[in-house]
């Protein structure tokens, strides 16, 4: 019998996590690791105690911002940084795998928080419509490794 990679084991968390969502535009789902051990995990959503979105707006989502973004939306990747920081673990030299490339507000907070590899599913870029991975870009720039996921890898 073949065992899984860890890889494979915590994107399929990411995918499993991302199904928690109460968003109704994307669902995407964050595992925060180090040394092939679970630090966190995070999907996307509104605060806790706030309004879910699936409920209160089923067929349009929560109301847009200034920018046209989910005004109630907490992305996979914070939360998930959010609730380690939380719980006083640390995230230097840690691994983060994601079922969306990160954004720019989130590779920043993703380089400042000390994690040095980044494992995406799929392309933000391309579920936005942008030319770019900015996020992705953002990281390569400052030396975070950032790869997209391939199975049995």
């Amino acid at each position: 019998m073949k065992r899984p990679e860890f890889n494979d084991i915590f994107m399929h968390l990411a995918s499993e996590l991302s199904s928690r969502s109460h968003c109704v535009k994307a669902q995407v789902g964050a595992v925060l690791t180090k040394d092939t051990r679970i630090i966190s995990i995070g999907y996307n959503g509104p605060p806790a105690g706030t309004h879910n979105c699936d409920e209160e707006w089923p067929e349009t989502g929560c109301p847009g911002d200034s920018r046209g973004s989910c005004s109630l939306a907490v992305h996979a990747e914070e939360n998930a940084i959010l609730y380690a920081v939380k719980n006083g673990a640390s995230l230097e030299g840690s691994t983060l795998y994601t079922t969306l490339s990160p954004c720019l507000p989130c590779a920043r907070l993703i380089f400042t928080s000390g994690i040095k590899k980044v494992i995406y599913k799929k392309s933000y870029a391309h579920y936005k419509g942008l030319t770019s991975d900015e996020g992705v870009d953002f990281l390569t720039k400052f030396g975070v490794e950032v790869t997209k996921y391939v199975a049995g890898k």
